[in-house]
């Protein structure tokens, strides 16, 4: 029930002050409200016009730096393309009458395109990526029915060339791969970006401080230089892309690297692709196996087993151990291949352990180390670990921790088994001895002084000393064999592999082979390292001497030609004695 009041003048009494406190509310609001708008239109006024500006303004067309090879060959560039779109709701013509003026300029079909046009959507897209002439001759046509955005179009001048190592990009989805996405930040870094304000229809708002040139120029990232040589590159391809065929061979990779300083100069991969066309290429095709997958590396790992064994004391240069063709350790058979030829080679060098590959030579000095120590120097080596390469998608390998070996394993990794590498990785860990101990990240980009420390890091892995001798032990052993790798002026250190490849997925291994070689050379003041790995030859003699060896004597004989390296081999005598 309402209240009652004992007078009327009681009542109009209690009205009044009502009304007064409503009159005050009132008054307060106003009084805020006006105190608002003076801080909004004249206090804080930059602030809001700024904002505004932001929802007007609209960032510059950006085009990508290019890439470059060390010689300054364009391996990559952006294209400026357009897609053209016709507008149904918009339309001032006939599809008709459209066809017979845009057919001629599209190169297109007139009476396709007339069916084209006539199409109940709403946005009929007509061609895709034509050049900025046929966009201009549109425009002269005054078709408001007609759109032609502007955008970005990668491509690659030199096709299939060093696909594996510059990716590929798609501007459409930002979907990148190689050092299209390791450099994304530097490609796409501008100078100096302009803002411009734009209206909701997308037209450009100009001011007095408007430069109109900035309003039709695109921007440019900034270029980035390969550490790639493209003639080297080409002759790793084309010799990569022979003996494949030639053996019949799944895949394979040939990688040249200057061991002094990480540079990579040629790496080619195949199964390979275009990256103009990368939406075509296979899974298969687009992968960069010699990062991501692991395989177990056979004969040219018995390289690291000498070299540790040597670093840590537990032989010397002039050692000899015990050959006898056949062994067991915890009832695993290790046997030489050449058994057959050379059944008991009674004490050898280690000379000889190199140039005929003893299985049981390397096993046998494998165990001479502790589990830790030999582990330990793997792990220094770079195995087991990402070596930091500038491309993505890298595998660390596979090592196991050596509280897990059994003797057996122990010994089988002696011998390149029972130990998976990647192929950058046994290339970077064998170029620590080309270059007196020193294990320096490989790479494919070519690095400004006042970040190249930064991006590319050295470590001591052996003492001048061991690498030296381990140099000397791998030339002298090709010096006195038949080796194609044996050249004419060079002295080469170099030690090929043939490993069984494992059962996918279980235990034991097929009879399918990976044949590889690798080595550096002038031996006597290392500028070159070559790996070559052919994965599943079926043709003919399959052996490393015999498959990749025959790659890496063409590749060198190129490379010290392109290079213009001097010969060695007339001054060995002080350097190397050959046995």
């Amino acid at each position: 029930m309402g209240r009652s009041y004992h007078s009327e003048k009681e009542k109009f009494k209690e009205f009044d002050k009502k009304l007064l406190l409503w009159q005050c509310l009132c008054i307060f609001i106003c009084f805020v409200l006006c105190v608002y708008l003076f801080l909004l239109m004249v206090v804080d006024i930059k602030n809001y016009r700024n904002q505004a500006k932001r929802q007007r303004s609209a960032k510059t067309f950006i085009m990508r730096g290019a890439i470059l090879d060390r010689n300054g060959i364009k391996l990559a560039s952006d294209k400026t393309s357009y897609d053209i779109y016709a507008h149904t709701e918009y339309y001032d013509h006939t599809p008709n009458e459209l066809a017979a003026m845009l057919s001629p300029i599209l190169g297109l079909n007139k009476g396709k395109l007339a069916k084209q046009l006539a199409k109940d959507e709403p946005v009929i897209i007509l061609k895709k990526n034509v050049s900025r002439d046929t966009a201009k001759k549109i425009s002269k046509l005054g078709l408001r029915e007609i759109s032609f955005p502007k955008k970005n179009e990668r491509v690659y001048p030199q096709g299939t060339m060093a696909a594996h190592i510059l990716g590929y990009y798609n501007p459409d989805a930002d979907v990148a791969a190689g050092v299209e996405l390791t450099a994304k930040n530097v490609l796409e870094q501008v100078e100096k970006d302009v803002d411009l304000e734009k209206t909701p229809d997308g037209d450009v708002i100009y001011e007095v401080s408007t430069d109109p040139a900035l309003t039709t120029a695109p921007l440019r990232g900034k270029s980035i230089t390969l550490t790639i040589d493209s003639a080297i590159q080409h002759v790793c391809e084309v010799e990569l892309a022979k003996i494949l065929k030639e053996k019949g061979a799944v895949k394979g990779t040939v990688i040249v690297m200057n061991p002094k300083n990480g540079e990579i100069l040629g790496y080619a991969v195949q199964p390979s692709y275009n990256p103009n066309n990368y939406k075509k290429a296979t899974l298969t095709q687009l992968t960069n196996w010699t990062l991501s997958d692991v395989f177990e590396p056979g004969s040219t790992f018995k390289v690291l087993t000498i070299a540790s064994a040597l670093e840590t004391g537990r032989i010397h240069e002039n050692s000899k151990i015990l050959d006898t063709g056949k062994m067991e350790v915890d009832k695993w058979p290790i046997k030489n291949y050449d058994y057959d030829v050379h059944p008991h080679p009674g004490f050898i060098d280690l000379y000889y352990l190199f140039e005929h590959s003893s299985n049981v030579g390397s096993a046998k000095v494998a165990l001479m180390m502790t589990k830790q120590e030999h582990y330990n120097m793997l792990k220094k080596f770079g195995i087991g670990e990402k070596t930091g390469i500038d491309l993505p998608g890298e595998s660390r390998g596979l090592l196991m921790d050596y509280h897990d070996w059994y003797k057996s394993t122990h010994a089988s990794i002696g011998y390149g088994y029972g130990v998976s590498v990647t192929a950058i990785q046994l290339a970077s860990a064998i170029s620590a001895i080309a270059n007196n101990g020193i294990k320096v990240t490989p790479h494919v980009i070519k690095y400004p002084p006042e970040i190249l420390a930064e991006k590319v890091k050295q470590e001591r892995v052996l003492s001048p000393e061991t690498a030296h001798s381990v140099t000397k032990l791998l030339a002298g052993s090709i010096g006195r064999s038949k080796s194609p790798v044996n050249l004419e002026d060079y002295t080469v250190a170099a030690k090929t592999g043939t490993a069984r490849k494992s059962v996918s997925g279980g235990k034991g291994y097929t009879s399918k082979l990976v044949t590889s070689i690798i080595g550096f050379f002038p031996a006597t003041n290392p500028e070159v390292l070559i790996y070559v790995v052919i994965d599943t030859p079926s043709k003919g003699a399959l052996w490393g001497s015999t498959v990749a060896a025959p790659v890496f004597r063409e590749v060198a004989l190129q490379t010290a030609r392109i290079m213009n390296i001097l010969p060695d081999k007339a001054k060995v005598n002080k350097q190397i004695k050959l046995e």
